[in-house]
């Protein structure tokens, strides 16, 4: 584990490690930061994959925002990180561009894509990783097929994104003792998802599987991560002591983290909060208003 770096944010220091782990630390009774430490980054919302369960409802109508021209990428600290999706965030047409930007200013930028335009864009996203233009590579499954999982092992930060209610639990054991790290994501009822919950009762059947399943393939993976909707629909503090929840609970949405919509050109706490704000020229303005709401 090396780090890549380090910054103080507000009253508390930040790590990053080339694993993914973060550490935040000072003396205090509190960690209040002045900037965020992450950004959900929305570039696009053109996306050729039609899931019947999008909560963006992407489509090949969808639209890309201008990710050039921003003033407030001009204050992002160096090592935030942003995790940049869409849409499929591959098809925009000024993505590498971005990610040179990025790289100059020493953000960390995380790019998250499906997993067909994964084997699509294999041998890009594989260059890309070894230039360093992207930090984290996060993988939306469709399948776990032997092909698949085969391919992840060149990359030394992928992390697979599974949806908690769509993904079968026959995928969860394919993948089991493979050394791969595991992102667990709630089941946003928005959109595209919310007409896909009412038609379709597996859904729910497939929640309850791995609600009661989960304890069972904690260890079976090299990480397994969730977010704040995942643990709230899984209950997830029920599988560790307080003492562990506190040692690696991450924060509440807007805590320490936010959303930007550059196809829309808003930002608020995540992308299925309702109240939003048009940009702002700068980083330190928007997540102060982020952290009233």
């Amino acid at each position: 584990m090396s780090l890549i770096g380090e910054y103080q944010n507000g009253n508390y220091k930040v790590s990053i490690y080339d694993d993914g782990t973060k550490i935040r630390e000072n003396d205090l009774d509190n960690l209040t930061p002045n900037f965020p430490e992450s950004i959900d980054l929305k570039i696009t919302n053109y996306c050729n994959m039609g899931c019947k369960y999008c909560h963006e409802d992407s489509s090949i109508k969808g639209v890309h925002g201008d990710i050039l021209q921003n003033k407030f990428i001009d204050t992002l600290r160096p090592h935030t990180e942003l995790a940049i999706g869409g849409g499929n965030p591959l098809s925009h047409p000024d993505l590498y561009e971005f990610l040179t930007l990025l790289k100059r200013k020493k953000v960390l930028a995380n790019i998250t894509v499906n997993q067909t335009h994964f084997m699509l864009n294999y041998e890009m996203l594989k260059i890309w990783s070894e230039q360093k233009l992207i930090y984290g590579l996060g993988i939306s499954l469709t399948d776990a097929t032997p092909s698949f999982i085969s391919k992840i092992e060149g990359f030394p930060n992928v992390v697979i994104h599974v949806i908690n209610g769509i993904v079968r639990l026959s995928d969860l054991i394919l993948m089991q003792d493979k050394n791969i790290k595991l992102l667990i994501l709630g089941y946003k009822d928005i959109r595209r998802g919310s007409t896909y919950l009412k038609d379709n009762k597996d859904v729910f059947e497939n929640q309850v599987l791995l609600n009661y399943y989960l304890p069972t393939i904690l260890n079976k993976f090299s990480v397994i991560s969730f977010d704040n909707l995942a643990i709230k629909q899984l209950d997830v503090s029920r599988l560790m002591s307080k003492k562990q929840w506190n040692e690696f609970y991450m924060g509440d949405d807007g805590q320490y983290t936010m959303y930007i919509d550059l196809v829309n050109r808003q930002f608020a706490k995540s992308s299925v909060s309702k109240k939003r704000h048009n940009i702002m020229e700068n980083i330190v303005d928007m997540f102060e208003v982020v952290r009233k709401d």
